[in-house]
């Protein structure tokens, strides 16, 4: 298992101030369409807040229900009460500083150290306090940022108005999307038995992976609202019920009891419906061609749409900006990703007998000191 640094510190620090700073802006933006008198919009966003935060409370009370098991029970109900506040991811937060500061930066040497106190045992208390939080912010991020992000972008192509809120929430949107599926993947490494550092390079190219090609796909979800929502919502809930029926395939087994685990797999066909998202540590060369070959088929489809349905469109210039930028983040965003893989990949450099493709979904734990919830689901 790699070390917890400082510089994970710091980014553990970010990542707080995004997450709270994403909070304010999802409010702000809620209450300036309803002083607009937009009430719909306005619920719209609290909808997304609300559903994200519910399903993140409820994983993490979970976990920390499995993680506490057979200690004090009054600790559980205080815990508890907190998540019932919707504070839970607080609680995470505190945890992880403090086993983080510990880590990074008041390490004892193992001679004068107490078995509690060991840097490994500090170390693993770190990276696995870390990594629960970087899951929660991961279904966060596709549960309300990401369709809050749809949602913006929707309206600015809808209505052709915009204000300061609308691009103060899409920067914060993409500043969330960025930061939560580097820091998933930091943890992701430091999770697994022989998985090199995340350095930089890697990351800029997995994010711009990430973040072309799910802006590409949002524009184009996007476009598709534009012209008949009803077929929207029909893409999207068919696309929900393959990424359902793909989790249900795999047979997963993140969660203890059978409920947490279909809870589990919904989330994932949610998250699949913006990006793929890898729940078994199996290759996954197949799938993922298949997943971007049928994005790019359904975009395509969309501009074409457009081109026989409702020709006089296409010579508007916000429609010809607005294609460009669709096809121009999907090519971009396929290159960074082949050359990810290609490069950047654990099994492009790790031992041959180590070597499987990375996980993005954790599962259930029977021991936290001797396995982090990363690693008991790879090794199964």
């Amino acid at each position: 298992m790699m070390k917890f640094t400082k510089q994970n510190f710091i980014f553990l620090v970010g990542g707080i101030i995004i997450y709270v700073v994403d909070i304010g802006v999802d409010f702000w933006v809620a209450s300036k369409y309803f002083c607009q008198g937009q009430y719909g919009w306005g619920i719209l966003i609290l909808c997304f807040r609300g559903l994200s935060s519910l399903i993140t409370q409820v994983f993490s009370y979970e976990w920390f229900k499995n993680d506490w098991e057979g200690t004090d029970t009054g600790k559980l109900k205080w815990i508890f009460l907190v998540h019932l506040f919707q504070c839970g991811i607080f609680i995470r937060y505190w945890f992880a500083l403090k086993y983080g500061c510990q880590a990074a930066f008041k390490q004892k040497s193992s001679g004068d150290a107490s078995e509690t106190d060991h840097p490994n045992f500090i170390q693993k208390q770190a990276v696995d306090a870390v990594a629960d939080i970087n899951m929660l912010r991961v279904f966060k991020t596709f549960l309300e940022t990401t369709p809050q992000l749809f949602v913006q972008i929707y309206i600015l192509m809808e209505h052709g108005k915009n204000n300061f809120c609308q691009y103060a929430a899409i920067i914060t949107s993409f500043c969330s999307i960025s930061f939560s599926t580097v820091d998933y993947q930091i943890s992701l490494r430091k999770s697994l038995p022989d998985k090199d550092e995340f350095r930089v390079l890697p990351k800029l190219v997995y994010v711009f992976y990430k973040l072309l090609t799910i802006t590409s796909w949002i524009l184009s979800i996007s476009l598709i609202t534009l012209l008949n929502v009803r077929s929207s919502v029909v893409l999207l809930i068919f696309l929900w019920i393959c990424g359902f029926a793909w989790t249900l395939k795999q047979h997963t087994t993140f969660c203890k009891s059978k409920k947490m685990e279909y809870l589990y797999r919904t989330v994932v066909g949610i998250i699949l419906i913006f990006t793929f998202f890898n729940i078994k540590g199996r290759k996954t060369k197949v799938c993922i061609s298949i997943y971007y070959a049928t994005h790019t088929i359904i975009t395509l489809g969309i501009l074409f749409v457009y081109m026989f349905w409702k020709p006089s469109i296409i010579k508007e210039i916000h429609f010809t900006i607005v294609s460009i930028l669709t096809i121009l983040s999907l090519l971009l965003g396929i290159i960074f990703l082949v050359v990810y893989y290609r490069l950047f990949h654990p099994t492009a450099y790790c031992r041959p007998q180590a070597c499987s493709d990375e996980v993005d979904g954790q599962a259930g734990q029977k021991d936290r000191v001797e396995t982090g919830r990363f690693q008991n689901f790879i090794m199964q």
